[in-house]
């Protein structure tokens, strides 16, 4: 630790040299090395910034017992104590990434092994994506901030945001954004628990899906219908009432619909149909904390996680149905010039958290929420690669979406936890929108694929009212996909003598009153 310099923390030489003389370590003088040496004793106390004299008599301290022990010539001490203490203003103040500095300190200080000291820390940030981060969240919330004006007038807190973006097939972090000003906070949003709201449905609709593998009585698949209408809901002897924003009732509607209007009540009584256990299970396994709970409020994301643990969360979709674990570190060099596993990829970083199929039908309804639902948006904003994706309106406002080759979360809100009171769509997706946007002029991030279906998805045509397969009487039919062998069966909804469809109801799932 070599003290603080405006809002940075600095540790380790090479920070250090970066911060004090604009440096790369490898380029300092000797003097500079020894001002560096000297500050370990007490950084604070000796901060060239503040303290030249104080500094310059330490460095000339060391410099003194260098030439003592034979370390440096006559000539080089004399040169040396000679020379002033020099250090770059401007270096400081552009530090890159101090938010995601302070996670590597914490991760390195959490996997710290004495008996391997470090000397070297590669990180996975990349500065471009970091510096486009930035400033989408700049541009981003002076439009919340104009939003927040008109509905509750000026003068208040300001709202904050946060903004992680990774590798979904590696988990390593290439942005990081925990505010908006690091100088006037240093509160890590993204390690922060809050309510991630509607962004935490299609873990619902996920384990719903999984029915096709897991031998449950009811099988549920992207036509199955589903209806809306309200409904009290009883857990522990309390009764939960949710209800759409808006106010809106759709009557009936597919899963593929419900998780691109984002309703509410439907998506309860999906959860409640397969068992809100099951979904709590999904969500465990997706890397999301134990503070979930199995009642009908988790459908809707009532339970509280931290944007960090949402980004590895959805990285079960964007990654073939694998989890990986976010990291901030590439490796670790050693004193001796070895590679140190400082992130525990080895152990337990990743694991297969989805069957693939399902993560593919996830996919592909999470591109529906972009092409019809509460994300269409991102396209009238300029955004045109393939993208899949889903907004959250609760407390606070999110969005989290992937392309094949970046996933990214955004968080927006009050650090006081009063409510924002602006949905997902209108705060956090524009800085998402206009983030992938600087991305995507970037490779390879430029180079999004399209999303492919995984072996073992067959396509067919259903009847959209009923989302039985279309018999030829059907008045409106679209394609569907589905896992081999879980295709409903022959609508008989528009045949001469009708038989009732498969809705899910009060009376399919129990339990509702």
């Amino acid at each position: 630790y070599l003290g603080r310099q405006a809002a940075y923390s600095v540790h380790g030489f090479g920070q250090g040299a970066r911060i004090f003389f604009g440096k790369d370590l490898h380029d300092i003088t000797l003097p500079e090395a020894a001002l560096l040496a000297g500050l370990v004793q007490r950084p604070s106390w000796l901060n060239p910034f503040r303290h030249a004299d104080r500094a310059k008599e330490r460095r000339d301290i060391v410099l003194g017992l260098m030439h003592e022990n034979r370390y440096i010539t006559d000539a080089a001490y004399n040169a040396a104590v000679a020379s002033p203490v020099r250090v770059t203003e401007n270096a400081s103040r552009e530090a890159p990434a101090p938010y995601f500095l302070d996670l590597v300190n914490e991760d390195l200080q959490a996997g710290q092994n004495d008996d391997s000291p470090i000397r070297d820390v590669y990180s996975t940030l990349d500065l471009n994506l970091q510096h486009a981060a930035e400033e989408s969240i700049t541009s981003g919330m002076r439009d919340v901030d104009k939003l927040l004006a008109k509905r509750n007038g000026k003068g208040g807190p300001r709202a904050e945001a946060a903004l992680i973006a990774i590798d979904p097939h590696t988990g390593e972090i290439k942005a990081l954004v925990g505010g908006r000003d690091y100088g006037q906070s240093q509160l890590n949003r993204i390690l922060a628990k809050r309510p991630p709201g509607s962004v935490f449905k299609p873990f619902v609709y996920a384990a719903a899906l999984n029915t096709a593998l897991s031998g449950a009585p009811m099988v549920y698949t992207p036509a199955t219908v589903v209806d809306d209408s309200p409904v009290t809901f009883w857990s522990g002897g309390k009764p939960y009432e949710p209800g759409n924003f808006r106010g809106e009732v759709f009557g009936t509607l597919s899963l593929r619909q419900a998780l691109a209007k984002s309703d509410n009540v439907a998506a309860v009584k999906v959860a409640q149909g397969i068992g809100y256990k099951t979904v709590v299970q999904m969500a465990r396994r997706a890397g999301l904390n134990d503070d979930i709970l199995p009642t009908p409020a988790v459908a809707l994301g009532a339970y509280e996680v931290t944007p960090l643990e949402m980004a590895g969360a959805y990285t079960v979709f964007a990654n073939g149905g694998i989890w990986v674990k976010p990291t901030a570190i590439a490796n670790l060099r050693s004193l001796d010039g070895g590679i140190v596993d400082g992130n525990g990829r080895a152990a337990g970083a990743q694991h297969q958290a989805l069957d693939a199929r399902v993560a593919g039908l996830m996919v592909n309804l999470l591109q529906e929420v972009m092409r019809s639902g509460t994300a269409a948006s991102v396209w009238s904003r300029g955004f045109t690669l393939p993208a899949a994706g889903k907004t959250g309106t609760s407390h606070d406002g999110w969005f989290a979406g992937f392309t094949s080759q970046l996933l990214c979360v955004v968080w927006v809100g009050f650090d006081d936890y009063r409510e924002l009171n602006l949905e997902g769509a209108k705060s956090a997706l524009p800085i998402w929108t206009d983030f992938m946007k600087r991305a995507s002029q970037r490779a390879p991030y430029r180079h999004a694929r399209a999303f492919a279906m995984p072996p073992g998805i067959e396509q067919a045509t259903i009847c959209t009212q009923s989302g039985m397969l279309a018999g030829d009487h059907c008045p409106e039919t679209r394609s569907e996909y589905f896992i081999d062998g879980s295709e409903p069966g022959k609508c008989t909804m528009h045949d001469a003598t009708p038989k009732p469809s498969p809705i899910v109801s009060e009376s399919a799932i129990g339990g509702a009153q």
